[in-house]
């Protein structure tokens, strides 16, 4: 019998929902790729989604020339390829066109405009409360065996603090605003970052002539898309399968040299760990070069340390030089926003990412998943989707067999919400 606590003020205040299944946070390519695998097993789920559509990353907060960086085999969610006619590294528009269509395949509805405001784990009746807001101020509370954070790592922007900031003149936007380099012909912009989407801020500026220079505080290792026709990820998954990280690092580095010759000339220091085991420990991305190299090379891209302070329409960097800009872009990053929602918990660390390390990221206790949080892309998520799906599905089976047993045969019957 469950255990409700009437004497909680809340529990009046807000409509309450039971659902049969997991509660999904996120309706992002992760919480689909759970959503199809539940579908398959024949699970009821709820999706709780605070955007207006699925993928509002993609779909809102990206420019425009972006394309994924890996092949499309490696991004594909679960039981449903890309198109054969898609390219090897699909658009921006050709992924979100296929995650539509996946939507559509599992017919998965989110329910949209739902903010979750908290979610905590019920010791007293052994259930998770989830707790939203939609868009209409309506409040509602969702009560559920299982709760599955389908969030990401990259929920929220990082918008670091910068001395003088907030008194440039001139216009200030993250990376996630930034569509395309069309309006900032004949401007000079800093793009303060060097990852991927710095790199492709950077290269996308020039193609519509302004004048970008990038900020480059820390190492960063570049190396090519593709190496001999192949992809570099799918050549160091290869390797992988028989040598060890260390190895294929260094294989990988002396390839990179020889075809992208030295970076450090231009300002592009190496990290001393590789590429891969430096992805492992810390997450940090290696940029897969689609062409930037080749404007910093020809002095079309300049590249600047870090910044000391903003005044109104300068920038003075750290060592001394004063650069007049029109725009700032912060190429920063994103991060987690599990800890301003989920409560009561020692499965996520301080930054929103599962302390367990990879593989094992993917399940916590009283009924807790991860998904998207394995820094592996879209090929993680897929492999945590699947694994989620199989886990609750073993109690799922084990719930409906005792429950069967129970219930006259003339009788037997789910009733359910979802």
């Amino acid at each position: 019998m469950f255990n409700f606590n009437f004497m909680d003020p809340d529990f009046f205040s807000r409509r309450c929902v039971w659902v049969n299944g997991p509660v999904i946070v996120g309706a992002g390519p992760s919480g689909l790729a759970v959503g199809a695998c539940l579908k398959e097993k024949g699970i009821p789920f709820v999706i709780l989604e605070k955007a207006d559509c699925i993928a509002s990353l993609w779909q809102k907060r990206t420019y425009d020339r972006l394309k994924l960086h890996l092949p499309k085999q490696f991004c594909q969610l679960p039981n449903f390829p890309f198109p054969d006619h898609y390219p090897e590294y699909p658009s921006k528009k050709q992924f979100i066109d296929y995650l539509e269509s996946y939507a559509n395949h599992f017919d998965i509805k989110p329910q949209f405009n739902e903010c979750v405001q908290s979610a905590k784990y019920d010791e007293a009746c052994k259930l998770w409360r989830v707790k939203t807001v939609a868009g209409n101020g309506a409040e509602v509370e969702y009560i559920c065996q299982w709760i599955v954070v389908a969030t990401g790592e990259n929920a929220e922007r990082v918008v670091p603090e910068i001395d003088g900031l907030k008194e440039f003149c001139g216009e200030v936007l993250h990376a996630s605003d930034y569509k395309s380099g069309e309006k900032y012909k004949g401007k000079k912009v800093l793009v303060v970052g060097c990852g991927n989407s710095g790199m492709e801020v950077s290269l996308d500026l020039c193609n519509f002539d302004a004048h970008p220079a990038m900020v480059v505080r820390s190492s960063v290792h570049v190396l090519p898309r593709e190496i001999c026709g192949r992809s570099t990820y799918e050549l160091a998954m290869f390797m992988l399968k028989w040598l060890p990280l260390w190895l294929v690092d260094k294989i990988l580095l002396i390839l990179t040299w020889f075809i992208l010759g030295s970076i450090e000339k231009y300002g592009l220091k190496r990290p001393s760990v590789g590429p891969l085991q430096l992805k492992n420990q810390r997450g940090k991305t290696p940029v897969l070069d689609i062409g930037a190299l080749e404007k910093i090379r020809a002095g079309e891209i300049d590249i600047v340390p870090g910044i000391k302070r903003f005044t109104c329409g300068m920038v003075e960097l750290v060592d001394g030089q004063m650069l007049e800009v029109d725009a700032v872009v912060l190429a920063t990053g994103y991060c987690s926003n599990v800890p301003y929602w989920l409560q009561g918990n020692d499965f996520f660390s301080k930054e929103g990412l599962p302390k367990s390390p990879f593989p094992n990221g993917w399940k916590g206790k009283d009924g807790l998943y991860a998904v998207g949080f394995t820094r592996r892309g879209l090929a993680g998520a897929s492999a945590d989707a699947t694994k989620i799906a199989s886990d609750i599905s073993k109690v799922w089976k084990e719930d409906l067999k005792q429950k069967r047993q129970k219930v006259p045969t003339h009788r037997r019957s789910i009733s359910t919400f979802y």
